[in-house]
């Protein structure tokens, strides 16, 4: 893969022995049809993987002219003037530079993570905590948009959950909210929809489903309807966060403020130009709430509203998440797999019905009693 002007080579861990001083990496660059061989040494010893990362200093030399530099960012060799034959040796030497140094050779390539698609299995990050690491520091070392991780654990009642999660976007959010939102943060999605459930038990975007009245950061709210009225939010999001999320990430899942619909007009003209009857009415108010899971807006997924009622409905959310603009295919399928059910996005559509994501790849509206996949997001520190 040509990258700044030279070849990084990426998968240098699967190394064999081809003499006792080199390991050779058969046709790394294919179009070339080269061969790479490297001799690694760990504080001065003789080595056939590459260390994990840490505060290594690294000194590399090539034969042939050519030039050897450690990329730090991918953890990976890069060679410039590629040439036939080409030989290296790159040295690790253990705590040779500072974490302030390591900041600095890692903090340049953040936004080439965001903005890249790798698709790689990350779940050892997770099962040695090692993600978190990468991400409070708000270098995400290893992390790409795109990568995922495969987590199974038991909810309260003891029944197992096995769930791929996405890293859907980095520091997206950051700085947003009615109280700033400074920790740095991955924003997580799952691969695939969870099981169908309702947004409201009656076609109806302006019912209160159970608290009639609740805590905003502006004060008390009452005659909740829209998104913050439904039953999605009350009921069904707090139970997926309780029995899917919060065994997974435990106190990792950041509670931050966001800005919800949660008043609907039933006369208020929608994005169809109707203010009246079962097609008709709109969101018509929010307030700033406490959050830790919420349903996706359109502009979330497809980067634009198409069928949000109101701007009430986007809020904070009025970003495309990095992952639906490098891979759209995600919006509605996952491993070259289409899902099998469509999922509710969180904008009122009218009076009767909310937004969802159609299998088929378009945006469409139903009533809210349809039952539909649940695809959240959260935000990881």
């Amino acid at each position: 893969m040509f990258w700044g002007g030279g070849i990084l080579i990426y998968r240098t861990y699967a190394l064999y022995q081809e003499d006792k001083e080199y390991n050779v990496i058969k046709g790394i660059v294919p179009d070339f049809g080269y061969d790479v061989k490297l001799a690694i040494k760990i504080d001065g010893k003789d080595a056939t993987q590459i260390p994990t990362r840490d505060l290594y200093k690294t000194n590399v030399t090539c034969n042939n002219k050519v030039i050897g530099t450690w990329d730090y960012n991918a953890w990976n060799l890069r060679i410039d003037n590629l040439k036939k034959d080409t030989k290296c040796t790159i040295e690790f030497e253990s705590n040779g530079i500072t974490e302030a140094e390591y900041d600095e050779y890692i903090s340049e390539g953040v936004s080439i993570r965001r903005n890249t698609y790798r698709g790689k299995d990350i779940t050892e990050y997770y099962n040695n905590n090692g993600l978190y690491d990468m991400i409070s520091s708000g270098r995400f070392d290893d992390i790409y948009v795109g990568d995922y991780f495969t987590t199974t654990k038991p909810d309260s009642t003891g029944e197992n959950h096995t769930v791929t999660w996405l890293i859907a976007d980095l520091n997206n959010y950051l700085h947003s909210g009615y109280t700033d939102l400074t920790e740095n943060h991955a924003t997580i999605i799952p691969a695939t929809p969870f099981k169908n459930e309702k947004m409201n038990e009656s076609n109806t975007t302006g019912i209160v489903y159970k608290d009639k009245t609740l805590p905003a950061k502006d004060g008390t709210r009452s005659n909740l309807a829209a998104y913050v009225g439904s039953k999605m939010k009350q009921e069904i999001l707090p139970d997926i966060l309780k029995n899917y999320i919060e065994p997974v990430f435990g106190d990792n899942v950041i509670t931050y403020t966001n800005l919800l619909a949660d008043q609907m007009d039933p006369d208020r003209s929608n994005q169809f130009g109707v203010s009246s009857g079962d097609n008709g009415g709109a969101s018509s108010g929010w307030a700033w709430y406490d959050s830790k899971l919420d349903l996706m807006s359109e502009v979330n997924v497809y980067g634009s509203t198409v069928l949000s009622s109101s701007g009430y409905d986007i809020g904070i959310d009025n970003r495309q998440y990095a992952i639906f603009q490098l891979k759209p295919e995600f919006i509605n399928s996952y491993g070259n797999q289409r899902f099998n059910y469509n999922y509710w996005l969180k904008a009122v559509a009218n009076s009767t019905s909310f937004d969802y994501v159609n299998i088929l790849g378009y945006a469409s509206t139903h009533y809210a009693s349809n039952l539909f996949g649940v695809r959240p997001r959260f935000l990881i520190k």
